[in-house]
């Protein structure tokens, strides 16, 4: 099975309600889909949402990227090289991970298909049913607690409440969510970046102080402030996780060594694919560190991916944050992963098990 060629196309899907953090504001799902084709008439899925604030990628960067520098190198490789051909993706550019990312997991969806097994089994298999929170957007209290609520009325045990804004609202949101599902879910706080390390530190203790119990904190400071993320990992009892902080193996490296983050939070749009993911659960789990399995706004085509990733590595990725699917008004993939709202479950079909993608457009050039 060797690659021929690679499309590009693009994917909007309307987001049910507005999703909201401390970084932007996104209300549809706008992502370049990757269709890798072959010799045997085999097609790989991948995409790639554009997320500037975070992995700087843009729907023009990541089209570059990939039509000049990526496609070039894999015309004319055989998917069963698989580390061959991950290796020429990683070393086409510098950074551009959210490209990376989509081309490696339409890579691994056909080397699934190659050997007629279902992406999880090939990376190790386990059980393919897990369970994912759901995201509250930063908004008014009142809006918030209904958004918990009606999130735990549709069977969400787990909430990731979203900060960052105004550090004493932030406080009252949590301490309102708190009282309203105390007992049903688990909460999870996402301060996006939006906190300084003694914000972060006073709005913990002020939280845990009044019985307020957290699952975790995720990126309370800025990306790069690893020495303002393990001043607050040093003060608070609630575990903290880094996301934006993390990009690749090397950095989980260095905040183990530091101890500077309880949790990492894996993505595929950060790491550039699974290739990278892997070697960050598997580091995690050499060092008896968990690992949080998350997504940006994507669809179902690159979350299913992140859920056979979390399904194989079950041993460090223990938190799942695949809620991207259920933020949209449809669903525009058939077969593959299934998502009803908290379950999420994998078919046996071969790869992703991506028959067909939905309301594709052209790539506007």
């Amino acid at each position: 099975m060797k690659i021929t060629d690679i499309e590009l196309r693009m994917l909007r899907v309307p987001l049910k309600t507005p999703f909201k953090t401390a970084l932007r504001t996104v209300d549809t799902v706008e992502d370049i889909v990757v269709l890798v084709r072959t010799d045997t008439g085999h097609t790989g899925h991948g995409e790639a949402p554009a997320t500037a604030v975070i992995t700087g990628d843009t729907h023009g960067s990541i089209a570059e990227a990939i039509d000049r520098f990526i496609k070039p190198r894999l015309v004319g490789q055989e998917i069963a090289n698989l580390n061959r051909i991950c290796g020429l993706i990683q070393g086409a550019l510098e950074r551009n991970t959210s490209a990376k990312a989509a081309v490696e997991i339409a890579v691994y969806d056909l080397w699934g298909q190659l050997y007629d097994a279902p992406l999880y089994r090939m990376l190790g298999g386990g059980d393919p049913v897990i369970t994912t929170d759901i995201t509250i957007s930063v908004d008014h209290i009142d809006k918030m607690v209904a958004d918990s609520i009606s999130a735990v009325e549709r069977g969400f045990d787990s909430l990731k409440i979203k900060v960052g804004k105004d550090i004493g609202l932030d406080i009252e949101r949590v301490k309102a969510i708190h009282a309203a599902v105390e007992g049903r879910a688990l909460l999870r706080l996402d301060a996006n970046q939006g906190w300084t390390a003694k914000q972060a530190v006073y709005a913990m203790q002020t939280l845990e102080d009044a019985g307020v119990l957290l699952e975790l904190l995720e990126q309370p400071v800025k990306a790069a402030d690893i020495e303002g993320l393990k001043y607050v990992t040093d003060r608070v009892h609630t575990p903290v996780m880094a996301d934006e902080s993390v990009f690749g193996p090397d950095q989980v490296f260095d905040l183990i060594q530091r101890r500077a983050a309880d949790i990492i939070n894996i993505k595929l749009m950060k790491t550039g694919g699974l290739s990278n993911a892997i070697r960050i659960a598997d580091i995690a789990s050499i060092y008896g560190v968990q690992c949080m399995i998350g997504c940006m706004i994507e669809s179902a085509i690159s979350v299913a991916a992140a859920v056979h990733l979390a399904v194989a590595k079950a041993d460090a990725i223990t938190k799942v944050d695949l809620d991207g699917p259920s933020l949209g008004q449809f669903n525009p993939v058939e077969g593959g992963v299934i998502f009803e709202e908290s379950e999420i479950s994998i078919t046996e079909a071969p790869g992703l098990g991506i028959r067909q993608i939905r309301g594709l457009e052209p790539l506007a050039r």
